[in-house]
């Protein structure tokens, strides 16, 4: 079985959640719904890395880690059907500022949400879940 293993954040500013669509394209095998900038850890990378990188390319914009979340174990079939288990590290993130150059092509929109706006639009079970387990990680 292949193993592959992502970072992301949950990134918060002023009461609000900052999602994002991705870009439809050949290549992506993900839903094309809302969901939390996310993506792999690249050579040299550690998770914090990672996810702070994949959140100024993805929403483009700059954060501090305020705490780590359960990591999520995610089982699904790739394009040369064979079974991975992928392992998804994300934090809860401050804005600490937007970047001049925006976010990049594999985001589609951005959007900033309430906590319920958030729990209604995003596509996945388990994203909401994490929303859920970031009551008492600001400050």
């Amino acid at each position: 079985m292949k193993r592959e293993f992502s970072a992301g954040g949950l990134v918060h500013r002023n009461g609000k959640w900052l999602i994002r669509r991705p870009t439809p394209n050949p290549e992506y095998r993900g839903n094309l719904g809302w969901s939390w900038p996310k993506g792999w850890i690249d050579p040299g990378e550690n998770l914090e890395t990672a996810a702070l990188r994949e959140v100024r390319e993805e929403v483009g914009v700059k954060a501090i880690i305020k705490a780590k979340l359960p990591t999520m174990k995610i089982w699904f079939v790739d394009q040369n059907k064979e079974r991975v288990m992928k392992f998804v590290t994300y934090f809860v993130m401050e804005w600490e500022e937007d970047l001049p150059e925006g976010f990049g092509e594999e985001t589609a929109e951005t959007r900033w949400v309430t906590y319920n706006e958030a729990m209604t639009l995003l596509a996945h079970k388990n994203e909401k879940e994490l929303l859920k387990l970031t009551a008492g990680t600001l400050s």
